[in-house]
Formats: C-alpha cells, sequence, structure tokens
C-alpha cells in the first residue's frame, strides 16, 4: 500500500489570482456540485462524468478515500471550488497505469491553473506507484491536450469516433502518455 502524503498548496496565478490546491475532501460535496453547475454548456457535452447529477457528486466525494484513486481541488479562499481532477490506477493487466482527468472553471482558464493543477494530479499518480499515465481527451479538445503535451505527454493513440458527447454526436479520443519509470 502506498503512503498518502497530500498537503494543501497556495499557488498564485498568472493573473494574480490565488488558489489553494488540495484533496477533495467530504465537505467539498456542495462546492463540487457548484463547480459542475457553472461550467459552460460547451465542458459539459465532452465530459466523462456529469458535474451536475448529485449521484455522481457523491460518488466523487465518496470515493476520495479509495486506495486506488486520488482527487484534487483547486479552491478559492471563500471556499468555491475552481478546478478538479482525478487520477485512478487502473486494475489487471493495466494495474501499472494511472487515469487522468483534468476541468477547470472557464474564468480560470489561460492563467496557468490548468497546467498547476495537472503537475499536481501527476505527482498524485506518481504516490499511486504507478509506472504510466494516460489521459483520454476528445480531439477537439486542443487546450487541454495542449497543456499535457506541455509536460510531455505524448499521443500514443487515436480512436475514431470512439466517444460521444451528450448530444449523441461522435468524436475522436486522443490517449496521450507519459512513462514514469
Amino acid at each position: 500500500m502506498t503512503m498518502r502524503v497530500e498537503a494543501a498548496t497556495p499557488i498564485t496565478l498568472r493573473n494574480g489570482q490565488q488558489v489553494t490546491i488540495r484533496p477533495l475532501a467530504e465537505d467539498d460535496r456542495a462546492a463540487l456540485m457548484r463547480f459542475g453547475q457553472q461550467l459552460p454548456q460547451d465542458d459539459l457535452i465532452y465530459l466523462e462524468d456529469d458535474l451536475q447529477s448529485p449521484e455522481i457528486i457523491n460518488r466523487l466525494v465518496n470515493a476520495s478515500a479509495a486506495e486506488n484513486w486520488r482527487q484534487i481541488v483547486a479552491v478559492r479562499d471563500d471556499g468555491e471550488i475552481v478546478g478538479y481532477s482525478a487520477v485512478r490506477r487502473l486494475t489487471g493487466w493495466s494495474s501499472h497505469v494511472g487515469d487522468i482527468q483534468l476541468m477547470v472553471e472557464s474564468s480560470y482558464r489561460r492563467s496557468g491553473l490548468g497546467t498547476e493543477m495537472a503537475k499536481a494530479i501527476f505527482e498524485a499518480a506518481r504516490g499511486l506507484g504507478v509506472a504510466k499515465v494516460i489521459v483520454e481527451i476528445l480531439a477537439v479538445q486542443t487546450g487541454g491536450r495542449a497543456i499535457f503535451e506541455r509536460l510531455g505527454f505524448s499521443r500514443e493513440g487515436i480512436f475514431s469516433k470512439h466517444a460521444h458527447d451528450r448530444h449523441g454526436n461522435r468524436h475522436d479520443l486522443v490517449v496521450m502518455a507519459y512513462h514514469v519509470m
């Protein structure tokens, strides 16, 4: 079992705003729901998990203590969540692989928060003991791909018309990876 050492980290973004990056906590349930409700409709179309669903929010918060899963949030001083990221260690023959998700509130994009959150969740992935970290992202999400490319991730494959958005439209899914060990 991997030792969990996680601490709140205050950061100042390029635009001068300050946030704290820390593990998701039990009392973040309402703030995570508000975060999901404030995401632009364009983002909601492409999310794997519906962050506007109370059931999904409960599942995410309840999983915060899971041995194979780490979740972090970026929080303003008033307690509002402006970013969410998670890494989950896969099972079976892929148990050496961690899968990452990352979302940032639209008003905090291009401030450096996405990059800081990606770095933090990447470190959490290392804490899970994985040898490889992957991120699955739709081909149309160029900004998200750019963040992971800057961190050294490379494209490992494209699944044609593999994912569908909430309107039923099919999209190519890009799998990017970084080999930790």
